[in-house]
């Protein structure tokens, strides 16, 4: 499901496989032990690459596992809101700078999951982020809103993302200010994040600082984690 690479002082978690690596409880659970393991082997100065394999960076929650006779299930709901939550209360609260790598395609939770870092950079020969909500029915949870209303620029940018559901490739995702850079691969992505990470740890900051700073500047995020709305009450279009 993901896996964990140490090179340094870099941590690289990657979604493995070549599938659309939809977050669904087992791949949140795994996320999540890596996010631990992480914290518990950082050393004073460290950083978090999140990165995927294949065509896909992540597309978003799985609504079949989550559905039944094409009827979102709200406990299934539940569960996935609630591990998501506390995998962005993580990234929020590590001790160390955190970079999204998008390598593909990345859509609807994953593109919060993304957002949730401090740097996002994207591939630009393939992909697309989108916030699919609307194009399925479904409501974007007030974190949700919260979150891209901090990371994702201008009232322009976050009416693209929520009220247009565009499918933004890398470029447009730069000229809307919601991703940092754009790259001609996914490895070349991976290696740009690899190439930041080094400059953030030759800074030397104290790790907990930094993590501290960033609490308060997403204290509204954080604050709106604390319970639960859950995706959408309308049936998705499977």
């Amino acid at each position: 499901m993901c896996s964990l690479e140490k090179r340094g002082n870099i941590f690289i978690l990657t979604l493995i496989g070549p599938g659309e690596h939809r977050l669904n409880p087992t791949l949140l659970d795994a996320i999540s032990a890596a996010l631990s393991q992480v914290r518990a082997d950082s050393s004073t100065s460290s950083a978090l690459i999140t990165t995927a394999e294949g065509k896909f960076f992540s597309n978003g929650y799985d609504l079949a596992w989550a559905s039944t006779s094409g009827v979102l299930s709200h406990d299934r709901a539940k569960i996935m809101s609630s591990k998501l939550r506390s995998i962005v209360a993580d990234l929020i609260s590590l001790p160390m700078p955190t970079i999204a790598a998008i390598s593909g395609h990345c859509s609807a939770a994953a593109v919060i999951m993304a957002l949730s870092h401090d740097y996002v950079l994207m591939r630009k020969d393939r992909g697309f982020i989108y916030m699919s909500e609307l194009d399925i029915g479904l409501i974007i949870p007030e974190w949700f809103v919260s979150l891209i209303q901090i990371k994702a620029g201008s009232p322009r940018s976050q009416r693209e993302l929520m009220l247009r559901a565009s499918k933004l490739t890398a470029q447009d995702a730069l000229k809307w200010g919601i991703v940092d850079s754009a790259h001609v691969s996914a490895h070349e992505t991976v290696m740009a994040a690899i190439r930041l990470g080094e400059n953030l740890i030759g800074r030397k900051w104290d790790g907990h600082v930094y993590a501290q700073i960033r609490m308060r500047m997403l204290a509204n995020v954080l604050e709106k984690l604390g319970y639960d709305e859950t995706v959408g009450l309308t049936r998705p279009r499977l």
